[in-house]
């Protein structure tokens, strides 16, 4: 079968590097550590598990991170190489009782994937984001599908997975809906995991995909008094508010309207330029994860305040004084499990389909390719906003093969 694959060739990983960082991110991938090769589907590692043919499977931005040379080194004890990328995934069961059953796979790989019994402390719980073994147990280490040299990928012609990470899809979704609702989930944990979101003033900074379904998933699950916006591109701004926000503002005028709205002091830089403001909101998403966007976040949550860090962070070098003098929280949110809600537990993928359904969110797919023209995929996800794009995914589907979605490939 085909499939991209992301090699330990550190002289093209370095390539990459200089590649994007001369002409943009997504832009080295042609000399980069990923090829698309022929290569054998993976064994199946034991009872309970399934083979899977991805219909449509997503790019991430943290696959494009990757991709550039520009993940944190924190990552090289949690994944295992040669891996297949592809965690965003809607796919076809092949084989077994579930044969033809359509399905979006939870591509953590927790204890009950690896085989540990008791599991964890956090997988008991619910909380297999949290999982204390991603690195051991009878597979090789990876913290998801698609950094894990024994599962696969989406971005191939199969992959395997424990029936554990299978949620199944109605016949009535479409595959362009399925393939929202991994990255939908990571947006709804997130939402989830400040309670000072609760009918708070809160900015979601960053309208990527990451982005405008925190967006979403805040409107939704959290409803806070007042919810704005950062968007750098007009499509951006268009489906920020679209989806809920209240204002929606460049990233130039953040400050600003973080004074205007808050009523708070400005703090002034050079006697013109508004460096921060003296209150400011209750929590500030950060759906990008540099270090500029950090600092933004640091100049507009209020003291007391808390920082919710959404977007994956590489290295980055930020002035944590006003975290410290202004006692900020800050709170990471990574992948998903279980969520607790006024009904009570709730998985998080389930809450996920349901947003995707209500909310539209299949028409966040921009664009969609075929594994060969990936070099295009890539380079076009890298660049989605200032093209006017959310969302683009390979596509792996057979001719004539599709559910309901409306076609959008780039031919």
């Amino acid at each position: 079968m085909k499939a991209l694959v992301f090699e330990r060739q550190l002289a093209r990983f370095a390539a990459s590097r200089l590649v994007s960082d001369l002409s943009g991110s997504g832009r080295g991938v042609g000399v980069g550590p990923l090829e698309l090769l022929e290569v054998e589907p993976p064994e199946l590692p034991g009872p309970g598990w399934v083979r899977l043919e991805p219909r449509l499977a997503g790019i991430c931005g943290s696959d494009i991170a990757t991709l550039d040379g520009r993940s944190s080194r924190y990552f090289e004890d949690v994944v295992s190489l040669p891996f297949v990328p592809g965690h965003e995934i809607v796919a076809d069961v092949r084989g077994g009782p579930k044969d033809g059953e359509r399905v979006v796979l939870e591509p953590v790989l927790s204890c009950t994937v690896r085989g540990f019994e008791p599991p964890c402390d956090p997988c008991r719980r619910g909380e297999r984001g949290r999982c204390e073994r991603i690195s051991f147990g009878a597979l090789a280490p990876g913290l998801q599908t698609g950094y894990c040299a024994d599962t696969g990928g989406g971005w191939s012609g199969g992959l395997v997975a424990h029936e554990s990470q299978l949620l199944a899809i109605p016949e009535e979704m479409s595959d362009e809906a399925a393939v929202m609702i991994e990255p939908t989930a990571c947006a709804i944990h997130a939402a989830l995991r400040s309670e000072r979101a609760q009918a708070g003033r809160v900015l979601v900074l960053g309208a990527g995909t990451l982005g405008l379904l925190t967006i979403a998933a805040l409107r939704s699950a959290v409803s806070p008094s007042l919810l704005v916006a950062v968007a750098k591109h007009p499509e951006q701004r268009r489906w920020a508010k679209r989806l809920g926000a209240d204002y929606v503002v460049a990233p130039a005028e953040a400050v600003r309207a973080t004074r205007r709205l808050t009523g708070s002091l400005a703090l002034p830089v050079d006697g013109s330029v508004i460096a921060r403001v003296t209150g400011g909101l209750d929590v500030v998403y950060d759906c990008v994860g540099s270090h500029s966007s950090l600092a933004s976040a640091l100049s507009v949550v209020r003291p007391g305040g808390e920082i919710v860090l959404v977007g994956m962070p590489g290295p980055v070098k930020v002035d944590l004084a006003p975290l410290w003098q202004r006692e900020i929280a800050l709170r990471g949110a990574y992948a998903y499990g279980t969520e607790q809600t006024a009904t009570g537990p709730r998985r998080t993928f389930e809450l996920a389909a349901e947003l995707v359904a209500t909310a539209g969110l299949e028409e966040l797919v921009s664009s969609t390719y075929p594994l060969e023209r990936y070099e295009e995929a890539i380079a076009h996800a890298a660049a989605a906003g200032r093209r006017g794009a959310v969302k683009v995914v390979f596509d792996l589907r057979r001719r004539g093969d599709r559910r309901l979605g409306g076609e959008k490939e780039n031919r």
